[in-house]
């Protein structure tokens, strides 16, 4: 074993009542790469937040070269020589890749007073090469995308010689080149030495990458389990406290889906796409995949009408929204207690006079398709379609916001009465959803940035799937979330194709789209340059040729 870097002694989080982190030891060696495993919400970031200065101690104590340690922020952390990549995003847009680099630090380029712009820099161009990176370093982050942005920050990490790496669900970020970028530097710091502390969801590239991993459950730590004891049922069976059977994937292996046509691109050119054709149908999950770049991500984006169309269409087609008056009729007999709402049928019959003066009973049709355009984000609300982003902080999630505020967003035409969303609904909706996906919260109230990686990906999976929302584009759905959450995620996504949902999931790991999918496109170039028809004899090496 190596020599002992950091020591954890009863060391114990709370926010407010919670209790984060209770009461954990654990041992960071030199020369090692140790995996900080646990489902969500288990304390995994909240301990490495703690040893980076993020976070303040309740109580105990870290012992860092034997001696005591209380970094007051991450630059404190930095210079006893730990350094970190965090799970979302970590650069600020609207600063140039330089100045992110080395935000914080900017005294080491300045003379009375002035900063030396050129020399910083230049020092940063140094640090992106060291990682295998060309960027233009004087442009904003925003001006690159979201894996970019990740690889720059690990840029700016290794820059000040850490002795100690933590990197935090870094690598679901990751394109596979990405990964393996990321892996030789970990692989290198520790045969020179130095010591990884590495938190990941994906157990086979934990039990490829690490020499050890320490379990957490619930804030506790459950285990320390060596590499010659590796198995992936028992560390399943460590992280959830119970015995996880079988495949978390689809069991059928028939492509099938209804007859409608739920979403429609015709021959669409927009940004690096180019001459994108494809049908989504009412009860089929379409997986798109690709390397990063090809397209993938854009053509979420372009679904949910975020990227402008220079030429081709985008057609939604979706039950269609209640005009003025019915809604007006509806919301009356609910106050009168006489509508029975169950999904997107309204059971009440209203009266209709017919032209020779008849009274007659019509059921109020509102399960009727209606043709929609899509051509911006209003277009895509008025569809009934759902988007999670693969920069869910950023395009999904009001971080400032409530997990209640979150929720409640998106389905305000579904709760207002006659103008406006009583406080009660908004209550009632968001406790349902929090019970019904078990988003792991002090209360609904709780701000979203507060809540672990895993229960973010919760609550932006409620608020689309809670508002019925037909057409659901997820990418990188399960990013940052635990094997057991996974399970529960492809379970309900299999139950929403079964109740004639449109699903389409984006996504960079093969497995989750052989797994789970009818059809798969793969991209390239920003084309669609193969199709994939679901079976039980499709692999990975199948696929692959076609992304590179």
């Amino acid at each position: 074993m190596g020599e002992i870097f950091l020591q954890t002694k009863g060391i114990t989080k709370k926010f407010g009542d919670v209790v984060a982190v209770n009461n954990v030891d654990f041992t960071v060696r030199l020369g090692e790469i140790q995996g900080l495993i646990g489902e969500n919400g288990s304390g995994k970031s909240t301990i490495s937040s703690m040893i980076c200065g993020i976070h303040s101690i309740t109580s105990g104590e870290i012992i860092l070269k034997g001696e005591p340690y209380k970094p007051s922020d991450p630059g404190a952390a930095r210079k006893h020589g730990i350094g970190m990549i965090v799970q979302e995003a970590g650069t600020v847009d609207y600063l140039t890749i330089a100045e992110n680099i080395f935000l914080g630090e900017e005294k080491r380029f300045s003379k009375f007073g002035l900063l030396n712009k050129a020399a910083m820099e230049a020092e940063a161009e140094k640090a992106i090469r060291e990682i295998g990176l060309e960027l233009d370093v004087s442009r904003p982050a925003a001006a690159y995308n979201f894996e970019t942005r990740k690889l720059v920050e690990i840029a700016k990490a290794l820059y000040y010689k850490p002795e100690l790496f933590i990197v935090d669900e870094t690598t679901t970020a990751l394109s596979q080149d990405g990964r393996e970028k990321i892996h030789a530097i970990m692989k290198k710091l520790a045969a020179e030495g130095k010591a990884v502390l590495f938190i990941s969801h994906d157990l086979p590239e934990l039990m490829e990458i690490c020499d050890c991993l320490t379990v957490l459950r619930d804030g506790n730590l459950i285990a320390t389990i060596e590499k010659s004891e590796f198995s992936e049922d028992f560390i399943k069976q460590k992280m959830v406290g119970r015995k996880i059977e079988g495949n978390y994937y689809r069991a059928d292996f028939d492509p099938s889906h209804g007859e409608q046509v739920a979403i429609r691109v015709d021959g669409v050119n927009a940004g690096i796409l180019k001459d994108i054709d494809l049908e989504v149908h009412s009860g089929e999950i379409v997986g798109i995949g690709g390397l990063s770049g090809s397209g993938i991500h854009e053509l979420g984006r372009l679904l949910f009408g975020m990227e402008k169309i220079t030429s081709g269409s985008v057609t939604a087609y979706s039950p269609r929204q209640l005009t003025r008056k019915e809604k007006t009729a509806v919301y009356g007999a609910r106050l009168k207690n006489l509508v029975l709402m169950t999904g997107d049928k309204i059971k009440k019959l209203f009266k209709k006079t017919t032209e020779n003066g008849e009274t007659v009973q019509t059921k109020l049709n509102v399960t009727e398709l209606a043709e929609y355009k899509i051509r911006s984000i209003r277009d895509a609300l008025a569809a009934s379609i759902g988007y999670i982003s693969k920069d869910r902080d950023k395009e999904t999630l009001i971080l400032q916001g409530s997990i209640r505020d979150n929720l409640c967003l998106s389905a305000i035409r579904q709760l207002e009465i006659f103008g406006v969303v009583p406080s009660s609904s908004e209550r009632q909706f968001s406790k349902d959803r929090v019970e019904e996906f078990r988003i792991k919260c002090s209360s609904i109230n709780q701000d979203v940035r507060e809540l672990s990686g895993g229960n973010k990906q919760k609550v932006s999976f409620a608020k689309w799937i809670g508002n019925k929302s037909h057409i659901l584009v997820f990418d990188s759905p399960t990013r940052g979330v635990d094997v057991g959450v996974k399970t529960t995620m492809y379970q309900l996504l299999y139950e929403l194709k079964k109740k004639g949902y449109a699903i389409v999931i984006i996504s960079e790991e093969l497995a989750e789209l052989i797994g789970m999918s009818d059809r798969i496109l793969i991209m390239k170039d920003g084309s669609i340059t193969k199709e994939f028809t679901r079976s039980s004899e499709l692999r990975d090496s199948d696929i692959i040729d076609y992304m590179i």
